[in-house]
């Protein structure tokens, strides 16, 4: 069963401030929390490319078999340019390595079909990461520090005090982004914190006097 969402109804001028206020209302109403679940989006923006070139050693670059004609020509620059790095091939999907300097800014816009990840950069992961992979508290603050423009969203599972049911507890933080029906939608510099509580929980009376005891300023019920 799917969770329901409630949006902290608190503004929040940085990334910073929204994830110090995560961790305060886990730390006030939660017996116990998991540790956090980080999703770093693509790279889609001008914004977010000039902030990945400026800060970041690499990105990982990924392309199908299919769209090798759209993109053959920007990995021809790169090697010209001396930044491209190990390529591998995975059931007809391409990912190439690309060494970042300040001077690549001017490769904006990048060809369609080709799709830029920091997941694999330090301090968001390295080579092996995963999308599954969660994060210590430390780690995640490092990936706050230097996030700048680009969308995150971070979850923790949490047992709410007071609460029997702990299926579908938990905290959603969206950094450039906000929550919508199921997943998580960019838009820049919107910060925000969803608590989410078990479909079982939130339509039951334990879940009503929780929510009202929580002393949160909270927005309408959404799908979570």
């Amino acid at each position: 069963m799917s969770s329901t969402l409630y949006r902290v109804r608190e503004p929040f001028p940085d990334a910073v401030s929204a994830l110090s206020r995560a961790r305060a209302i886990m730390r006030e109403q939660s017996d116990w929390q998991t540790t956090p679940w980080p999703q770093l989006e693509l790279v889609t923006t001008a914004e977010q490319y000039v902030h990945a070139v400026g800060t970041f050693g690499a990105v990982r670059i990924v392309w199908e078999q299919r769209d090798l004609p759209a993109v053959e020509s920007f990995l021809d620059e790169l090697q010209r340019r001396g930044v491209a790095g190990d390529r591998e091939e995975v059931s007809g999907w391409f990912f190439e390595d690309m060494r970042l300097r300040p001077d690549l800014a001017d490769l904006w816009p990048l060809p369609d079909g080709l799709a830029v990840t920091l997941g694999a950069t330090a301090p968001f992961g390295g080579p092996d990461s995963e999308p599954e992979d969660d994060c210590t508290e430390e780690e995640l603050d490092r990936m706050v520090s230097v996030l700048g423009p680009l969308n995150m969203s971070v979850s923790w599972n949490c047992g709410w005090r007071g609460l029997a049911d702990f299926k579908g507890c938990g905290v959603r933080l969206c950094l450039n982004s906000v929550w919508t029906e199921q997943h998580a939608e960019p838009v820049p510099g919107e910060f925000g914190i969803w608590v989410s509580l078990g479909a079982r929980v939130s339509g039951a009376p334990a879940g009503a006097a929780w929510l009202r005891d929580s002393g949160l300023a909270l927005g309408e019920p959404q799908a979570g």
